[in-house]
């Protein structure tokens, strides 16, 4: 299933906050729709989101056609300051931005429809590329997934989180279709469900055997020794390794340390940030408070009680085993084994 569909004038976005109820898609014909969607989840996954902002900035520039050269600028300036704003912790969404922004200085002084056409072609190529670094994460997280395996994974890293196929679930695709008669354990991941709304959508679409479990009960089956591998995806990493990905990944983490399962993070590099030393200052984003108040419109706390409700945390690089790329696995050190992916 298609996470996004572009016809050339708009973005079809498949909306997840209806999943798995009902399969609908939004349309957005500018940018200022494709930022609301992304603000609202309606696209969530760091890599999605960062090929959404690319369509976003195409969109833009098709509003601003007609405008004298001046103009046009501010209205792009604008835009991508706004689509810029939507989430803070997805670095992919300031990769693409930044990608896209490149390509709009690269063609300063061509006419108008030159430029959109331009920037149509890098949305495109960045959308096509996702989708291939996607497939080759899943050929090398498969050669770690021993034949019949119970694997663990948190939130929603599949075709929904990204241009198609997944990270964490691209792995778990690869050794499905590598016919390793594995078997899924699914966290709920609340406060927004992604684990049991998305990811058991997507495995059981791809008839892949799969358990949903509830968050707290991932420690219990770990104890258990029904657990061989856990593999998540991320919004952010550090240059030296630390990641930071959906709520709950930490526990996870620390989780399969004390009971010694390998413990797998599957991200493109464009979800590495070498500007960042070190999760620490990975920004953190809090959303609204009724996330945790309310499922699906019914109240399930007191209105008026404290919430807090960061919606990623940041799991410390001693406690990942090694991090899937699609140029390869890294292992520690990442300050060096990281480095290296990004030399030419």
């Amino acid at each position: 299933m298609d996470t996004m569909r572009w016809n050339g004038e708009s973005l079809e976005l498949i909306d997840q906050t209806k999943l798995p109820v009902e399969v609908k898609f939004e349309q957005c014909k500018n940018y200022i729709q494709v930022a609301e969607a992304i603000k609202g989840m309606v696209v969530r996954g760091a890599p999605a989101i960062g090929i959404t902002a690319a369509y976003g900035i195409v969109l833009a520039a098709k509003e601003a056609i007609q405008m004298d050269s001046r103009s046009f600028y501010a209205h792009m300036e604008k835009a991508i300051q706004e689509l810029g704003s939507t989430r803070p912790t997805a670095v992919n969404l300031f990769w693409a931005i930044k990608k896209m922004q490149a390509k709009l200085d690269q063609c300063k002084g061509q006419a108008n429809s030159e430029i959109v056409k331009e920037l149509e072609r890098e949305a495109q190529a960045i959308h096509k590329d996702d989708l291939r670094m996607n497939e080759n994460i899943g050929s090398y997280g498969n050669e770690l997934v021993p034949h019949q395996a119970r694997i663990l994974t948190h939130c929603n890293a599949g075709g929904l989180a990204t241009a198609g196929y997944g990270t964490a679930l691209g792995v778990i695709r690869a050794a499905h279709e590598a016919s390793k008669e594995i078997k899924v354990w699914v966290d709920e991941t609340r406060p927004l469900l992604q684990g049991s709304r998305l990811t058991a959508f997507e495995l059981h679409q791809d008839k892949i055997d799969a358990t949903l479990i509830a968050d707290n009960m991932a420690g219990y089956i770990m104890q258990q020794g029904l657990v061989d591998l856990i593999v998540v995806g991320a919004d952010r990493i550090a240059a030296n390794g630390d990641v930071a990905n959906k709520i709950g990944t930490y526990s996870l983490a620390v989780l399969a340390k004390e009971h010694d399962i390998p413990f797998y993070v599957a991200a493109p590099t464009s979800t590495i940030d070498m500007e960042l030393e070190s999760g620490k200052y990975i920004p953190i984003e809090e959303r609204d408070k009724d996330e945790v108040r309310f499922v699906y419109e019914q109240q399930i706390a007191p209105k008026e009680i404290k919430v807090y409700n960061p919606a990623f945390d940041v799991t410390p690089n001693n406690l990942i085993t090694a991090i899937i790329t699609e140029k390869g696995v890294c292992r520690a050190p990442y300050t060096d084994t990281l480095g290296k992916l990004f030399e030419e």
